[in-house]
Order: C-alpha cells, then structure tokens, then sequence
C-alpha cells in the first residue's frame, strides 16, 4: 500500500486516510481462531501473531484505547510501521499455535522474540552418524549434523505417536540402552530384556536392516504415513463395527495424534487471505464422499433441502449450503410453499426445487457440487422432476433417508449404507440436521407468529374492520393485552360493552 495512505500522530500510531486498504482488511477479519501477519509499505513480514479470535486480537491494536495502553517501545514502534495485514483461519487454538510457530521459524519477522530457539515446542532429534540411531526428544535445534523434525505444539499426541512409531517399524528411542554385538558379525541385540519381546520386530539386526526401519520411520514423520493412517482407520471402523467401542475410541484418539503429528512442517502453500485451511475432518469426509458416489471430484460445495410443515399447516422450507465442509450461512434459504399443497412433501419439494435452481439459472450461477434431499426415493423423484420441467441439467443428486440413514439415488441404483463413524457419512448428517434445524425454526416463527395474530379471530362480533382498528391502535398483541377497558373503548368501532367483554376474553385467553 502506497505510504501516503499514512501519516503519523505525535504517539507514533498510524492514521488511516479516506480510503485505508489495512482499515478495510480489519473489518473483514472473522471471528475465528488464526495467525495474522502484519507487515510494512514494502510488503514484509513485521511479526506473526495467533489468535483465538482473530478480530478481537488484530484489531485491538489499532483500538485508540489500547494505543494509549502501549508502554512498550518495541510494540509502539512495530504498530507505527504497520502498513497491510493477512491471516490465515484454522480450526482450534492449538493448531493457530503451530501454524504461528513454522511461520516465524520460516521468516524469522523483526518483532517476534518467542519462537526463535524452539523453547515453546518439543523436536524430535535423529543423529544420522550413529550406527543405530534412535529418535529423541529435544527443545533446542543445534548445528550438530542431526536430523530435526518440527517443532510439534502438543507434546502428550507427540508422545503416544513415537510410541507407537517404535511399535509399527521397530526403531529405538531415547530410552533405549545402546545396542550390544553379538557372536554374529555385524549383527546387533537392540534388547537384553522383555522389550525385545513387546515390541514385535527382530530383536538381532546388522545396521542396514536398522537403517531401512529408520527411513520408514522417518517418512512417516515427514508426513507420508497415509498408508497407515488408512489402517488405523480401517481398524477403527471395525472395532466399532464389532461394539468394541472402547477399543474404537482408542483408535480414534491414537488416529487424531498422528494427524496433528504428521502434519507437514513445509511452508503452507494456501497462505491467501480468503484460503483457510481446511478442516483435516470436513476434507476427508468430502473425499470419501466423492469416492463413494463416483463423483469425479469431491463435493466443495453441497446444497440440502428440507420440508416442514405441522399437518399439512404452515407449510415451509430451508436450504443449507455447505462449503469446503462447513456451514455457509450466508448462503441459507427459506421458501414459504405457494399454492394449496398442504402435506404433500413431493409437490413442496418441487417447488423450492425448481425455485432455487430455475433462479441460479437465470443469473447464470453455478450449480452447487452436490445436491441433497432430506428423504427417500419419492423426495428425490421430485427434486428431479423439477430439473426436467425447467429442462435443466441437475447436479449430482442423492437422499438421505432419515430412518436407515441410506443414500438413495435418483436412477436405479440400489441405496448405499456407509458406515457409522464415516467422515462422509458424518459431512451428510452435519449438512441435513443444519436445514432441518433451519427450516423448524422457520416453521416454529410462523406459528408463534399465527397464534398472537389469531387470538381476535376466536372473539364474536368483532369483524375484520374493527379488528384491524384494535391493531393500528395497538401496534401488537402484547400492548392490546396489557390495555385497560376504557383504553379499549376508544377505539373507533368498539364501545363501553364490548369494551369489558374483549378485556375479560383476553385475561382468559392469556
């Protein structure tokens, strides 16, 4: 941004002009957890904060009360110089945490002091140049030819990950005693105890075979464990499958250590504002998705529909958008059903069917990746068949029978039942129960709005004109209620008697 946007006051702090390119940067800041950059005129990195709500804290320092708070030096002098800003949402605190520590470790910003020697994160040390090296836990990198990997924010999953590394491909850590030669030549005893035992792998190998354990584990650390995530998964799955849900849980818990734990250490690739980071969840889940249903990508943008309605009263429906697997609520719709359908779910769903994508038609708007209905066989056939009367082409389509939880299809295929804990699975109820919700709360708003403009209707002798006089007087049911008779009685329409009789109805109506 040109300097000149910028001037100076006497505490140093920077003053936007009319048209402020880091003020308008500051208003779109979302509400999330993140790490934010600040940076000067020429485009630099000045420092790399984290936040839990990146608004809140990026904000706070140009907030002309905490420019007045500001006693130290090094951050007033750091504020003044700040010229644009960027960020980078992700999904929890702890994972704001990491990504802000690779960041500053990657450019080194003038105004960061924290990350600089590691001390806040463990490493995990490998030294290549021994014979049969283990890996180890440190807080310090040093220039001493070993291998390093992290730094990793939560020490506990790190833990648990290596200890189960020394499972899976057999290697030492750091409290392994030193292997000792046997009678063989060239061949070592890793264990002269029950760990020899416990731990699976031979016992006796020569340092080849030790060194081809060593580059498992250390593609595995470099994040090229998919294989083994998979299996992990995979077992997972079937424990639950078998009710062995305690054992399922354990997977589950050892599964997400090893993502966090995997995940790569290299520079984010997607660091643009208006990128986030995906949820590891929400993006597998879509994977799966795309792959159960043949679809040629997996599903970045999904659409669900849902009809409510009380017997066949107060008819309406709700779309849910989801993108990059969460909620896009800007993006919500609500339809109020025209024409006389009452409980007829089919003809409702046509209807905001043919609505919806007869209108992104017209303004020449994409159609979502993937459609989903909240029903079975009959909701989806009229789904389609507003597609065919509109001759439009529809995007890949699926129900969700509530009951079963199947996905139906809208040609001859035989429904598809995924698995309970499967992330894609879990994506398509998340999707469903956001326009059910939406959609009930629609519903619940017209009724409660029907009842308070319905409790005149059940009054005799009072007609539409004297009704809507009581209104205009009144503005809203609450202040009729709360109107004393004579208040009542000047009404233009409604004397003295009618008067006391409307003021007992309503104390009985309450």
């Amino acid at each position: 941004m040109p300097a000149s946007n910028f001037s100076s006051n006497s505490s140093g702090q920077p003053v936007t002009g009319a048209v402020s390119q880091l003020k308008e940067k500051l208003r779109q800041l979302p509400h999330r957890p993140g790490v934010y950059l600040m940076k000067d005129r020429f485009g630099s990195i000045l420092y790399v904060g984290k936040a839990k709500d990146l608004k809140k804290r990026a904000s706070s320092y140009f907030q002309r009360g905490r420019q007045h708070q500001i006693t130290q030096p090094k951050i007033a002098a750091m504020v003044s110089l700040v010229r644009d800003l960027d960020w980078v949402e992700v999904k929890s605190e702890t994972e704001a945490l990491l990504l802000e520590g690779k960041l500053i470790k990657e450019w080194r910003p003038k105004y960061n002091t924290d990350f600089v020697d590691d001390k806040r994160f463990l490493l995990v040390r490998l030294d290549e140049q021994e014979m049969f090296p283990s890996f180890r836990f440190t807080r310090l990198r040093r220039e001493d030819g070993s291998r390093y990997f992290g730094p990793f924010a939560n020490s506990g999953q790190l833990r648990r990950t290596l200890a189960e590394m020394r499972k899976q491909f057999g290697v030492r850590l750091g409290d392994a005693p030193a292997p000792t030669p046997t009678e063989v030549s060239g061949v070592h005893k890793l264990y002269d105890d029950v760990r020899a035992e416990i731990y699976g792998h031979p016992n006796e190998v020569t340092a080849a075979d030790y060194a081809a354990r060593v580059q498992a584990a250390v593609d595995f650390l470099e994040g090229k464990a998919k294989v083994w995530r998979e299996e992990l998964y995979a077992q997972m799955l079937k424990a639950a499958g078998n009710r062995q849900f305690e054992k399922a849980a354990q997977l589950r818990d050892l599964l997400a250590a090893v993502k966090l734990t995997t995940a790569n250490t290299t520079r984010d690739k997607r660091f643009l504002r208006g990128s986030p980071i995906k949820n590891p969840q929400a993006a597998e889940g879509a994977r799966q998705l795309g792959t159960a249903l043949a679809l040629v990508a997996p599903p970045k943008t999904l659409e669900c529909f849902d009809i409510s309605h009380i017997s066949g009263e107060f008819v309406v429906a709700a779309m849910a958008r989801f993108v990059d697997g969460a909620p896009d609520k800007g993006g919500y719709r609500l339809f109020r059903i025209r024409g006389p359908i009452k409980n007829d779910d089919y003809r409702a769903m046509e209807e905001v069917v043919g609505r919806r994508y007869g209108r992104l038609s017209r303004e020449e708007k994409p159609f979502p990746d993937l459609l989903v209905i909240d029903g079975g066989k009959g909701q989806v056939h009229a789904a389609l068949k507003a597609f065919l009367v509109l001759e439009l082409t529809p995007p890949p389509m699926i129900g969700l029978a509530k009951r079963e939880e199947t996905i139906v299809f809208p040609d001859a295929r035989e429904g598809l039942k995924l698995p309970t804990h499967s992330p894609a699975l879990q994506l398509l109820q998340r999707l469903r129960d956001e326009a059910h919700r939406f959609a009930n709360t629609y519903n619940a708003k017209l009724r409660s709005k029907k009842i308070k403009e319905s409790v005149l209707d059940d009054f005799s002798g009072l007609g539409e004109k004297r009704k809507a006089a009581l209104l205009a007087k009144f503005k809203n049911i609450a202040r009729l209620r709360a109107a004393s008779a004579e208040e009542l009685a000047e009404t233009p329409g409604i004397g003295a008697s009618m008067a006391a009789r409307l003021r007992a109805y309503l104390e009985k109506a309450r």
